[in-house]
């Protein structure tokens, strides 16, 4: 187990401990604990500074770690914030589906949420020497350029295909904030934007935030249906359609060859962008993964949106959109309003990573730890809830999407398998309309290995009958 996760784990049994003490109260020693848990020193120290921190400990130098005081507030010292809801008023936000998408388990919750890799699949060793040695880089801490630094957004363009070169990139903070620009700049506040149902859900909070309305768009096992999409071109008279051809979230669903040409010719028939979420390109399982629709555009139809963020660590936001012509122009405008430019030390850090034999063999080691946590799911669940029904074994990404037998509802469940102590993924959120049939979504990269994976199968199976009986 990595320091880091030592740390957090220990917080969280002391946090446990304190709710049992009062205030004044010494909590045991730094030797005690280190004995009693089996963590470094180090560890206790910086848990103890993180809960001092956060006012839940005092230390005294020769003496011990205490409980702090109760920090109270009578009614009356409360600070009186209702005049904001006139200010507000007509300027109505609504994050909707992304509530919670990124909110970790507390202790003791097996992680089957959330789309981030368990520390122990993270490259976090090169990833500390790439921001050690880019913080030695010449000008490390100079202004970054608005479109990015020009060796990463190479990067970002070899990847795409050879149609791409380095002026078609703009490196961006992550994906989640360069969907919130590409929805601001690629549409007019009002309008219908298309998606895949089901979807994202960040993406629907997205384009609402920016006021568009989401129109959903029937999928099946080859994605998104280009019959489909081209009635709904025409009745929405729509200009924009975000998708994700690989590895679909939550889907996995690859959208087939023989599509992928046809869903850019119905976009580019209806005068329209399309949006292509590359979240996952890094996240196959073996198997070859398509290359970008954006490969083979040459007119400007894709907006391609990648990032590094998913295969390496959810600090390190770094991503890129390509996209070509005027809407370039546009993106670099914004983000001189939005922001100027991302941060040097973070983009040299990111170059530093993806420069090195290490960032290759992690890849590697990456994609045969999803296939095999992958398979050990989709095994587990076949022997212990037979009844729950996969919709495929993806080829790549992080989760498994599962239809719920007739009787179970998906919300309630989730709600039930987090209090059995497994967090999961309630399907509504991720349809923009009406849901077909109550779906989880099921990860296999958040929990920390297969032996968790196997006692939260277990535990769904103790909270579907609970509902089942409920």
């Amino acid at each position: 187990m990595s320091e880091s996760s030592s740390t957090e784990a220990l917080v969280g049994i002391l946090r446990t401990e304190i709710a049992r003490l009062i205030p004044g109260d010494r909590l045991p020693s730094s030797r005690e604990l280190t004995a009693r848990h089996g963590v470094s020193p180090v560890t206790v120290s910086r848990a103890f500074a993180q809960l001092s921190a956060e006012g839940e400990v005092v230390t005294r130098p020769g003496s011990g770690t205490y409980v702090a005081p109760r920090r109270t507030r009578s009614a009356a010292d409360a600070p009186d914030t209702s005049w904001q809801a006139v200010a507000l008023a007509g300027h109505a936000f609504d994050p909707g589906a992304a509530d919670g998408l990124s909110d970790t388990p507390p202790p003791g919750v097996i992680a089957m949420a959330g789309g981030y890799l368990h520390p122990s699949l993270r490259p976090e060793r090169a990833l500390s020497a790439a921001l050690a040695r880019a913080a030695r880089r010449p000008g490390a801490w100079d202004r970054a350029p608005a479109a990015g630094l020009a060796p990463l957004r190479a990067v970002f363009a070899q990847a795409a295909g050879s149609a791409v070169g380095p002026e078609d990139v703009l490196v961006t903070g992550g994906g989640q904030g360069a969907l919130s620009m590409l929805f601001r700049a690629l549409a007019a506040p009002g309008s219908p934007v298309l998606v895949e149902s089901p979807t994202y859900p960040g993406a629907l909070a997205a384009a609402r935030a920016a006021g568009l309305r989401p129109v959903a768009v029937p999928m099946d096992g080859d994605g998104i249906r280009p019959d489909l999409l081209a009635d709904a071109f025409a009745v929405t008279g729509a200009r924009l359609l975000y998708c994700q051809p690989t590895f679909h979230n939550p889907t996995g669903t690859v959208l087939a060859p023989a599509r992928r040409r046809q869903v850019v010719d119905v976009a580019r028939a209806a005068g329209a962008f399309l949006l292509e979420d590359d979240f996952a390109r890094h996240l196959g399982h073996g198997g070859r993964v398509p290359l970008p629709l954006v490969a083979d555009d040459r007119d400007g139809t894709v907006v391609q949106l990648t990032s590094l963020t998913k295969p390496a660590s959810p600090s390190l936001r770094i991503g890129a959109v390509i996209a070509r012509g005027p809407v370039m122009r546009r993106l670099q405008g914004m983000r001189r309003v939005d922001d100027f430019f991302v941060a040097r030390p973070l983009q040299e850090a990111a170059l530093e990573l993806v420069s090195t034999p290490a960032w290759d063999r992690h890849l590697r080691a990456l994609s045969g730890h999803l296939r095999e946590r992958c398979a050990a799911l989709a095994a587990t669940m076949a022997r212990e809830l037979p009844d729950w029904t996969p919709t495929r074994i993806p080829e790549g990404g992080l989760h498994l999407w599962v239809q719920l037998p007739p009787g179970l509802e998906d919300s309630a469940t989730a709600d039930a398998a987090r209090a059995h102590g497994v967090a999961v993924n309630a399907g509504a959120r991720y349809f923009p309309a009406e849901q077909p049939g109550a779906c989880l979504r099921l990860g296999f990269a958040a929990s920390e290995d297969l032996a968790d994976l196997a006692e939260g199968v277990r535990r769904l199976g103790e909270a579907a009958r609970a509902c089942a009986t409920a």
